[in-house]
């Protein structure tokens, strides 16, 4: 199964395709798609749009794990983030790809087993499941393949609880 975990911003969505075969996870390609400041919402939330698209046909992924989003201060910061958030949630569907969310709490929770822990944590974690030399940068490429391995923990049991719930 292929995962792709999205961490959502506006100047720096970071991505991270992880395969998980049997018991292991193999990290495939990760990085981030950039936006430069100043430039026009539109012309920002198009190029999230486009690099989502040219990554969801290059690297086919069985299922995308998104971070949910969670302001609870900046309102413009949100909606911007949830913009970019909501063009890359289009591409993914527009493929037939199956989406899943998931809370900060929970990502931190499959991760490190701990929902409260510390962003270092989590990124040393993300380094020991894929067996990295380094931690991933920036931040949010970390937070991108947290989000994918917190899906490849939790697909098995979602799946079987939708299929017991689905019938």
């Amino acid at each position: 199964m292929r995962v792709l975990g999205i961490d959502p911003g506006i100047a720096i969505a970071g991505f991270g395709f992880v395969d998980k075969v049997g018991n292991k996870l193999v990290p495939v390609q990760y990085g981030a798609i950039q936006t430069e400041a100043h430039t026009p919402q539109e012309t920002r939330i198009l190029q999230i749009y486009d690099s989502a698209c040219a990554l969801l046909d290059r690297y086919k992924p069985d299922a995308m794990a998104v971070e949910k989003l969670f302001f609870n201060r900046n309102v413009t910061t949100a909606f911007a983030v949830g913009q970019a958030r909501g063009v890359i949630i289009l591409a993914a569907a527009q493929r037939g790809v199956p989406i899943a969310e998931y809370t900060p709490l929970q990502v931190k929770q499959a991760v490190v087993g701990y929902g409260k822990a510390e962003k270092r944590q989590v990124q040393e974690m993300v380094k020991m499941f894929l067996k990295l030399s380094v931690v991933p940068k920036p931040d949010d490429v970390a937070d991108a393949l947290a989000v994918a391995i917190c899906h490849a923990h939790s697909a098995v049991l979602v799946n079987k609880i939708n299929g017991v719930l689905g019938k």
